[in-house]
């Protein structure tokens, strides 16, 4: 069989030509492609150097000796952990003494970055509650223990009467109350230990709230 060299060699450049142009349209594709991921990365990006949201409080109310976490954003020197003092207020550098008992976090947040816009650009700010020591309960009477303790992850009567160490030889266990501050005035609530120890009447063993006072005869 006779081959045309002429022939052969159109077949073989048509072939290279036919590669080359499928090859540089596999290419556009990648760059179209690769400039597509840059243009969808470029917000993602942009939103990494944009502070996170802060997790305001609006309903907790600061009290003496609560810590709180104050984090000004891109402020190191600013940004730190502090007690209340019993006076009610805190120290901040550029911000000097500032009251924070009897407020919200959202509200102390306020009241800093407005005190920091003299000095500061726009300042964020975020104070969350690292401890709270202000609300407290009291027990007094027949207790190894009385006095006055933080109220923590909401107490019951029971629970308080553990905590103050348990009863003195004459305690009066069937006759407990609490005395509790209410919008009317002031209510007195009863608590028979006997009872709630062997399962009745438990909806007697109420749980704590701050300034709640116990008594016990």
């Amino acid at each position: 069989m006779t081959v045309n060299v002429h022939t052969f060699r159109a077949e073989r450049i048509a072939v290279v030509l036919v590669c080359a142009l499928l090859a540089r349209a596999i290419c556009a594709q990648d760059a179209s492609g690769g400039d597509a991921s840059r243009a969808k990365a470029t917000p993602a990006t942009a939103a990494a150097s944009v502070p996170a949201a802060k997790p305001h409080d609006d309903s907790f109310v600061i009290g003496n000796d609560d810590v709180l976490a104050i984090n000004v954003w891109k402020e190191p020197d600013i940004s730190r952990s502090i007690p209340v003092r019993s006076d009610g207020k805190i120290s901040l550098p550029l911000v000097g003494e500032i009251q924070a008992a009897g407020l919200t976090p959202m509200k102390l947040e306020n009241d800093i970055a407005s005190k920091l816009k003299n000095y500061i650009s726009e300042p964020e700010v975020t104070v969350m509650v690292q401890q709270v020591n202000s609300q407290k309960f009291n027990i007094l009477g027949q207790v190894a223990k009385p006095g006055s303790y933080v109220i923590a992850n909401t107490p019951t009567v029971l629970d308080a009467i553990a905590l103050a160490g348990g009863f003195r030889d004459f305690a009066k266990q069937k006759s407990i109350y609490v005395l509790r501050q209410g919008p009317t005035g002031e209510s007195r609530i009863r608590f028979n230990y006997k009872d709630v120890s062997q399962g009745k009447n438990m909806e007697q063993n109420i749980r704590l709230q701050p300034g709640d006072t116990i008594i016990v005869p």
